[in-house]
């Protein structure tokens, strides 16, 4: 192409693709000034204008803005510094909107109402520093006591949930249910109740004395039943947990019965709360820590099992 050539609006348009009335538009807004006009007044472009619109077209394309683009064609900015300033908008944009589509695929899994979407989305809002503020008062308030156990606290705090930033439907579904949780006064008291044994990593009085033995055996059962997605409230439980709560009524001398159910239910419960275990596999999920099949609590199970409302 001959640099002394120029070229007519109508040119232009055809050798970039854009239309006659957004030439003139750029043309008027100073950012590609015509170079000269015809003896008839019509405006007349060189080479320079030419590669200033393909340029133009580009940023444009990229989501840089009219004004930004201008001082990048003065050379008021270099590209590279425009392009790194878009990327990390970019970036921030690409989280919020992945951080949005988490939201909406736990609202769709979960079935969410109106009311629940929008609390759900405010929570996911929050900054780092509001989300740590939130769990703080959550370890204040169920263990800001003069007699708290200090390792149990500071288990809750290692472990502290912090949502990511490109939280997956999940992360953000088991965030909703451990805000939910944390705010609880129940959940908090069955937390200061089970914490303590849990951090003190001791053995429960039913484990001694019912024996190594009857113990590993319980685990084994449960853990199989568990892993046949034998629901614990269902018939396909009863011959597993009648079985079990036979073999420890020998132990302890006691009768099957449903009092004695109750018992066993509450001593495994001392340190192995359903709630509690579950607040502890949502932290597992928020964090994106690895759920290892084999650390996966059976008391749970058990406890749901040992009181199912039904004829012993």
């Amino acid at each position: 192409m001959d640099v002394t050539t120029l070229y007519s609006i109508g040119e232009l348009s055809r050798r970039t693709g854009l239309s006659v009335r957004n030439i003139r538009f750029y043309s008027d807004s100073g950012v590609v000034a015509p170079t000269t006009r015809s003896p008839a007044g019509y405006r007349l472009y060189d080479l320079d204008a030419l590669l200033r619109l393909e340029l133009l077209c580009t940023l444009r394309e990229l989501g840089m803005s009219l004004a930004t683009i201008q001082r990048v064609l003065d050379r008021e900015l270099s590209v590279a510094e425009v392009a790194a300033a878009h990327a990390d908008a970019m970036d921030v944009q690409i989280r919020v909107l992945q951080r949005r589509r988490s939201v909406l695929r736990a609202v769709a899994g979960r079935g969410s109402n109106p009311e629940e979407t929008k609390l759900m989305h405010r929570l996911t809002q929050l900054s780092g520093e509001e989300r740590r503020r939130l769990l703080d008062d959550f370890v204040e308030g169920t263990f800001g006591t003069v007699d708290a156990d200090p390792a149990a606290v500071a288990m809750v705090r290692a472990a502290a949930p912090d949502l990511p930033e490109d939280p997956s439907s999940e992360q953000v579904a088991a965030w909703w249910e451990l805000a939910e949780l944390v705010g609880d006064e129940d959940f908090r008291a069955r937390m200061r109740r089970t914490a303590r044994c849990q951090a003190a990593g001791r053995r429960l009085d039913i484990e001694s004395d019912a024996g190594e033995e009857l113990m590993e055996f319980t685990r084994q059962k449960v853990a199989e039943a568990m892993e046949s997605g034998i629901d614990p409230l269902s018939d396909r439980a009863a011959p597993v947990i009648d079985d079990l709560v036979h073999r420890f009524a020998e132990v302890f001398a006691r009768t099957p019965d449903t009092e004695f159910r109750e018992w066993m239910a509450q001593q495994f419960e001392e340190a192995h709360d359903p709630r509690v275990d579950r607040y502890w596999r949502l932290v597992w999920i928020v964090n994106g820590w690895k759920v290892v099949p084999n650390l996966i609590p059976v008391y749970p199970w058990l406890i749901q099992a040992l009181r199912n409302d039904r004829a012993a």
